[in-house]
Parts: structure tokens; sequence; C-alpha cells
């Protein structure tokens, strides 16, 4: 049995003993804590006064481009905020790109307090408010589209500053290719400001900008967290100790505490080390009550664990002021009044009475964005989380908890990095509302204290190209470039820089995923295809299709693109053209077999045989000359169907088979799809108006709320 398919075992082996007894814990502290645990409190309130390294970016930005990597929570947005004031102040525009839907919605609202609301403009797939502002809140993907547009027109881009929000995104193996290329194309003229709290190789970022850009680009580092960490170790017996020992030397590496090493060799045959199953989580939140250390956020390692850990911290006590569940209350029927299905939500008793939550992409956005609200408010005494929340999304605790040295990417249990180490401690300690903040470790089966000892030791790993080709990207490119002036924008990918200027890190990565003539031959081989199939011309211009396919900026451009060629989309059925689009996003794989024949429209399973024969042969011819192309289930097109025809949400949920958020991820998707397809008037109006009506019919509550925060 392999490692993988081991570890696999023991996961499910785990969830099928959850429901035995917990193992009792007792509180208690080393007596080295008494003087860490005397610095808990909230700091006394000061006037405002920027930190060197704020007054340095804007120094910086004022003559150039900035890179600011600094702890989370040391005052990133504060350098964007002066930085958009200073351009507005000077009659510019600007705009402010984020990975994140919702945290582009959180800043749309906090910049609209800032500026004024007449100020601020919103550009998301969902929102688009506001346009002619002086300040545009939106995604990274919309803002290179937007670059996209301007080349085509060749017109420069109407802004005249950029803030890349979470920068590291640069590196992520999915989406990274959307940073790299706004960078690539963003007009030399306008100053770039990146933030991040985790680049490990900040300087060989900024090389590469001032060798693509001309401009300098200045690297701000700090790496002095506004409040200080500090590691504690729980012991199976309920026992916190210091999980480090205390050096003279700050630059001296700190090793396990003693007591905590002597654990970390020993055989473990009893308590949390032998168990499958989560913790006692009453007996730890009783801990964490009794030394201070709530509110808090657990890492754990599965959507189940985090729903599994709220029915294991109502079984302790709920030592709370009548007058706190009171307010808690209140502000959730304020919070829900604008979608009435939340009310009877499966955890609403947990959240409640027992002041926890669970947060993690399973759930609907308006849950997690209430989650996040009560959390930041106050409100909250835990919240369970996957650690895919300590990236991008801002409700710090007093203490964060974590009971795994490794996490699922999604294709396999991988050890943590330092840089993802670095955004789950990133979230301990509240700027203004602590004088110190802790990160506990939790000994279990899946715990490497050696591990541990490494990462708080180690710097943020570094971040590197993940530039790839797509069909959207060479047609939008042709749009404006011939081959030749393509081959030099590739050329300026940070891909091409690694090659040349390698740092230590970068010379241990896997440098074909870097390698610059394999980029052009990719490109060479999208290119071959679409002359194949006459989107482009002999002569490297796109033909009538290629032009209008461009527009189609989503994941499969050329199977939606060929649907249209052979007339295969409903011309006057929302409903019918949201159920088709939604198999064209699906990325699962569906049981089709298990769908009750009773809800099965026939005229929509019809619809849905003929357009996956017609385009059955292309996926194929696609597949045979190395290119994706999507399986067509029919599961979603029937959810999405029924979700237009006005089905109430519980009953798709069911049909779906899916998690809600995953339904709802789902939705959003093929509303994007959608939009893309609305964007083709000029060419099928039918089919471009009825996607403007599926739209409506599929973004509705509780997929989306219209409540104000």
């Amino acid at each position: 049995m392999t490692d993988y398919k081991k570890r696999k075992f023991q996961r499910r082996s785990a969830s099928r003993n959850k429901n035995a007894p917990a193992h009792q814990l007792k509180p208690g502290s080393d007596s080295k804590l008494k003087r860490i645990f005397s610095k808990i409190g909230v700091p006394e309130a000061t006037p405002f006064t920027p930190d060197p390294f704020q007054l340095r970016s804007l120094e910086a930005i004022s003559q150039g481009d900035c890179l600011v990597t600094v702890p989370t929570g040391a005052g990133k947005t504060w350098i964007a905020e002066q930085a958009i004031a200073q351009t507005i102040k000077n009659k510019g525009k600007a705009w402010y790109a984020s990975p994140l839907k919702a945290l582009t919605n959180s800043k749309f609202a906090e910049f609209s307090k800032i500026f004024g609301p007449e100020n601020v403009g919103i550009l998301t797939g969902d929102r688009k408010e506001n346009m002619d502002a002086p300040v545009i809140i939106g995604t990274t993907e919309i803002l290179r589209n937007q670059l996209y547009d301007a080349m085509h027109r060749g017109e420069d881009l109407d802004t005249d500053f950029i803030v890349l929000d979470e920068a590291h995104f640069l590196g992520d193996k999915d989406r990274g290719v959307v940073w790299e290329e706004t960078m690539i194309y963003l007009p030399q003229r306008i100053p770039l400001l990146l933030l991040s709290a985790t680049i490990g190789n900040a300087h060989q970022i900024a090389g590469w900008l001032k060798s693509i850009r001309g401009n300098k680009c200045t690297v701000i580092e700090e790496k002095d967290r506004p409040v200080p960490l500090y590691p504690l170790f729980l012991h199976p017996s309920g026992t916190l100790f210091p999980l480090l020992d205390e050096n003279n030397s700050p630059q001296e590496k700190k090793k396990l505490y003693k007591k905590v090493h002597k654990f970390a060799n020993a055989r473990h045959v009893s308590g949390l080390m032998r168990s499958n199953r989560l913790p006692p989580m009453g007996d730890i939140l009783k801990i964490l009550r009794k030394y201070r250390l709530l509110p808090s956020i657990f890492f754990l390692k599965s959507r189940a664990d985090c729903d599994h850990a709220l029915v294991l911290s109502a079984m302790g006590t709920n030592e709370e002021s009548f007058d706190r569940k009171e307010l808690r209350h209140r502000r959730i029927e304020e919070l829900i009044a604008a979608s009435p299905h939340l009310a009877n939500h499966k955890q609403m008793h947990f959240l409640k009475n027992y002041a926890v939550g669970a947060h993690h992409s399973g759930q609907l956005p308006i849950w997690k964005m209430i989650i996040e609200i009560l959390m930041t408010e106050g409100l909250l005494n835990a919240v369970f989380a996957t650690s895919t929340v300590a990236a991008g999304v801002n409700f710090p605790a007093r203490t964060i908890l974590f009971l795994n040295s490794d996490r699922f990417n999604g294709r396999d249990f991988m050890p943590l990095t330092a840089t993802e180490f670095y955004q789950m401690t990133g979230r301990a300690g509240r700027r203004g509302m602590d004088n110190i903040g802790f990160g506990v470790v939790i000994p279990g089966r899946f715990m490497d204290l050696k591990m541990v000892e490494r990462l708080f030791n180690a710097p943020p790993t570094g971040v590197y190209s993940q530039i790839k080709i797509n069909f959207s990207m060479v047609l939008n490119l042709l749009l404006s470039h011939t081959p030749e002036q393509i081959k030099e924008l590739l050329d300026k990918s940070f891909a091409a820089y690694l090659m040349t200027n390698p740092d230590k890190q970068s010379r241990n990565e896997n440098l074909d995923s870097i390698n610059t003539d394999a980029l052009w031959q990719d490109f060479i081989d999208h290119l071959d295809f679409l002359k194949k199939k006459e989107y482009v011309s002999a002569d490297n211009r796109l033909t009538d299709d290629g032009e209008w396919t461009s527009q189609l900026r989503i994941d499969h451009p050329l199977m939606v693109a060929e649907g249209f060629r052979k007339d295969l989309f409903p011309k006057s059925d929302p409903a019918f053209l949201a159920g088709i689009m939604a198999a064209f996003v699906n990325e699962r794989e569906t049981d089709d077999e298990s769908i009750d024949t009773t809800m099965i429209p026939k005229a929509l399973f019809k619809l849905f045989k003929k357009i996956d024969t017609s385009l059955q042969p292309y996926a194929k011819e696609m597949s045979e000359n190395g290119f994706e192309a999507p399986t067509l289930y029919f599961l979603p097109a029937v959810t999405l169907y029924l979700w237009a025809r006005g089905m109430p949400w519980e009953e798709v949920v069911s049909i779906s088979k899916m998690a809600e958020g995953n339904l709802a991820m789902l939705i959003f998707r093929t509303a994007d799809n959608l939009r893309h397809i609305r964007n083709l008037g000029r060419f099928f109006p039918d089919v471009a108006a009825t996607s403007g009506k599926a739209i409506d019919l599929i973004l509705r509550d509780p997929v989306i709320s219209t409540y104000e925060i």
C-alpha cells in the first residue's frame, strides 16, 4: 500500500470513530507561562502614528513601484489608503485588485467609508457599480481583462495607480498566471503597489519588475509582528507548555522546549497521540477560557472535522454573560434578515448558544460572511476552519490552534510550507485588541513536532512563475499583437527572468515548469490548433469567429464556441441555457445514474444529449492534440435548470448531491460563463439576451444576499 493510500485509509478510519468517548483534559500550565500570561490584555489606546516602514513605502511609491511584504495585521492597507488618497487629490484614478470576491466586497465597504461612497466603485463578476468613480475595487481577473481590452483598442488603461493585494498569488498554481499577465501588460507609466505578508524572494520579484517595466521597484520588508506571537504546546493531559525554549539571541534558532522535546521523542500509546478522532474540543475551550486565550481559530484538516468540532465544543460548559449572548442573538437576526433561509441553518444552534462557528468552502458565502462579522465584532469564542481561511480573510483571534503539520491540497497530503504556516499564525493577535497572540500546537497522529519547530524558524517560501498558455490568452493577445510580439511578451515573463537570474530556492524548483522554450512551443501548439479550426488565419490574424471567441474569457472557450458554431444553445429559454452552461463549468465527476427520473424534463435531456453528442468528436480532437476538454455531465445541468425554474434551495441541494458551498460555486461560475455569452450580443443576439435573463434567475437568495453590512 502506498503512503498516500495508507494516509487515506487512516483518515477514513478516523472518521468512523468520531463518536467514541473523548479523552478528558484537565487545565494546567507550566510555571514558565505565568509571566507570559500576565502580558495578556488590551493595549492602551494611543493616537495612530505611522510605522517607519509605512512612511518608507509611501515615499517609494511616489518614485516608482513598491513591493511591501510585512506580517499580517502590520498595516499594509493603510499604505494603499494613503497612496489612493494622494491619487484622488491629484485628480487621478486608482485600481485596487484583490484575489477573492469576498475580499473585494469587504474592501469596497471599507473604502466607501473612508473615501465616500460616491468616490468608490466595484467591479466583479457579480457586481458593477459606480464605474466612473476615481477608485475602483475589483478582482485581478477583471483588471487583466481590462488590460486585454485596452491593448485591443490601442488605448492606455484608464487609471493612474494600481494596488495588487495578496501579491503572493503570483505563485498560485491555478491563478498565478493572471497576476503575471497583469504585471507584464501593465503600462510603465502606472505606479504599481504590491502587498503581501508572505513573500520569501521579494527582491527577486522586484528585480524582474524593474527589468520588464524600467521603473525602480523598492522592496519594503518588516519582520516584526505588530502583536508578538508566543507558541504553546497543549499536552494530552491538558497542561499548556511553552513550545519553544527562549533564547538570549534573536538570531539563534529556537528549539523545542525541553519537556516538549522529551514528549516528541517518546512513544505514545494513549491519549491524543493514539486517537484517530478529534480531541475533546469542549475541554480545550475550557482551558483556553481559564487562561484568557479566547477568541480562537482552530485549523482543522477537513470540512467534516470543522462541522464535527461544533458538536464536540458544545459538550463543554458555556460560561458566557447573558448580555453578550443577547447581543449576539440580536446581531445574528440583523444579519440574516435579508436571507430567511439562514434562520434554519443546521449550525445556527451552535452559533447562537455556544458562540462557535464552522468556516469552510462547503458553506454558503453569506454564512461564512456572518461568521467573519461575528468573529470580528468579538461575539464568538471559536471558529473551526480549514487552512484556506488563513489566506485573504481578515478575522484574527487572540489564539490560533492547529492539529496537523500537513494539509490536503486537493490531491495529496503535503507538509505545511513556511508560507502556509505564516498565513495561519498571522491570524493570532489582534492589533489594538491584544498585547500578545498565541499559536497552540495540539499533538495527534498527523502532527510532526520537529517539523513545526523548523517552521517556526523558517522564513517565508519564495514565489515563482506559474505562467502557462491557454486558448483565451492566445486569442486575446492576437487581437493586438503578432506572434513575434507575443514572443517578446513571453520573454518578459517571470519564468524567463528566473531562468537567467535564479536564486538558491528557484534552482531547487522543477525548472521544467518555467522553461521558456517549452512556453513558446506551447504557444505555437495552441496557435496551430486555432489555425486548423479556423479561429486564426494563415497570416496569424483572428478570423471573425476568432474575434468573438476571444471575448469568451472562460475555462473552455473553444468548446463553447463550437456550440455556437453548431447552433446548439437554446435561444429563448433561460432556465435551459443556465442548465446547459452548468455542464460546461462543472469540474467534478457526477453520478448521472442517480438522478430521479421524475425530476428530468424530457426536453432538457434531449437537448443535453444533442449537445454532448455533437461536441464529443471536437472534445476528442482537442484531447488528441494535448488540450483539455470538459466532460459534460447531466446532473449539474438538471440542478441549475431546477434552480433557475424556482425550486426551493433545500430541494436543489438535495438533488445536486453537493455541499451548499460547492453548489453556490457552481452557480457563480455558471453566471460568469453566462456573462461572457451576454457580451456576444452583436453576434448572437438571441442567446445573449437569454443569458442575461438566466443570470437573474440563478443569482438570488441564499446564493447572494442584498443586505448591506
